[in-house]
């Protein structure tokens, strides 16, 4: 086909993996899809099985067996000790002259920006923070939950919003919406039913990130409690995308903060007015962007930049997934 299969470009979440082969030319020669990446519970090994599920059928569709540069970007891998044995068992399948993992936020970053520079928050399930110049200077925190000092993300929120509504309804605290509004979602009539139905397994542990978005709507309607609760993660984003612009001597530049995640793309209008407004003061140049291309891009794009790409393959690439 007269095209070179350049970087095999994988975006891994908890819940799917996407992969594309790319040739030098930043054509896209093949793609698929898999399950999430997850080897705290499976381990390395049996991760990568599975992250195999999708690259070998997009070899294949590439015409390729192999590629010069691997750029894979893993939920998991929030450590550079986890980058780096992530690294070396991908390295030992083959499927690249070299191999660079990232964490997951890095692709996010990268497919929302127009060069290798800036930072990205993303909120999810969870919340993450990283930040990159072109130099390769990066900054990042470890992101594994509380005990990494993290607040914030659709798990903890549904939580923190629980946790009011319970106190509420049984007179420990103060009164709020979400005392109604969090069962009510569920066709449940107290808080007292929700926690019985959740403990016992009647509502599927997996439906709790569906009161994030209840917790929003409570909030918006005028619940003071709710309403604290979406300022305080609008304060988090805000703390994190600062101290990574400080740490890069980006604090004073015009530089792209890129917002990624369910949470921070379903543009929920007083969370993005408390971050616009404490990012003006914390980082008047900094411009917002919330990222809509998919991550597997941004490793794609990561990859490119680490190879001799044709001039033009980065445009070519973020026209296919325009």
């Amino acid at each position: 086909m007269g095209l070179t299969a350049h970087v095999l470009a994988i975006d891994a979440g908890n819940s799917k993996t996407d992969v594309a082969v790319i040739g030098a030319d930043g054509a896209v020669l093949g793609t698929a899809r898999g399950g999430g990446f997850q080897p705290p519970l499976v381990g390395v090994g049996a991760a990568v099985d599975g992250l195999a599920e999708a690259v070998l059928p997009a070899l294949e569709q590439a015409g390729a067996v192999g590629v010069e540069h691997v750029s894979a970007c893993l939920a998991n891998a929030d450590l550079p000790v986890e980058e780096a044995e992530l690294a070396e068992a991908l390295r030992a399948r083959g499927w690249g002259r070299t191999v660079e993992v990232r964490n997951d936020t890095f692709a996010i970053l990268r497919a929302g920006v127009d060069e290798p520079r800036g930072v990205a928050v993303v909120c999810g399930a969870g919340i993450n923070c990283v930040g990159m110049r072109p130099d390769g200077a990066t900054a990042r925190f470890p992101a594994i939950g509380r005990m990494s000092g993290d607040w914030g993300g659709g798990s903890g929120l549904a939580e923190e919003a629980m946790w009011f509504a319970a106190r509420a309804e049984d007179g420990r605290g103060e009164p709020t919406e979400l005392a109604r509004t969090l069962p009510g979602h569920f066709g449940l009539g107290s808080m007292y039913a929700l926690i019985e139905a959740l403990h016992l397994g009647h509502i599927p542990n997996g439906r709790r990130h569906e009161l994030t978005p209840v917790l929003f709507s409570t909030g918006a309607a005028g619940d003071r409690i709710a309403g604290e609760l979406v300022d305080r993660l609008g304060d988090e984003v805000v703390a994190m995308a600062s101290v990574a612009l400080a740490r890069l001597g980006l604090l004073e530049e015009e530089v792209p903060v890129v917002l990624g995640g369910g949470v921070l793309a379903a543009r929920h209008p007083a969370l993005d007015e408390r971050i616009a407004g404490l990012l003006a003061v914390r980082a008047p140049k900094a411009v917002v962007r919330v990222v809509s291309a998919p991550p597997v891009l941004g490793a794609a794009l990561l990859g490119l930049d680490r190879t001799a790409a044709a001039p033009g393959a980065h445009a070519r690439l973020r026209a296919h997934y325009a």
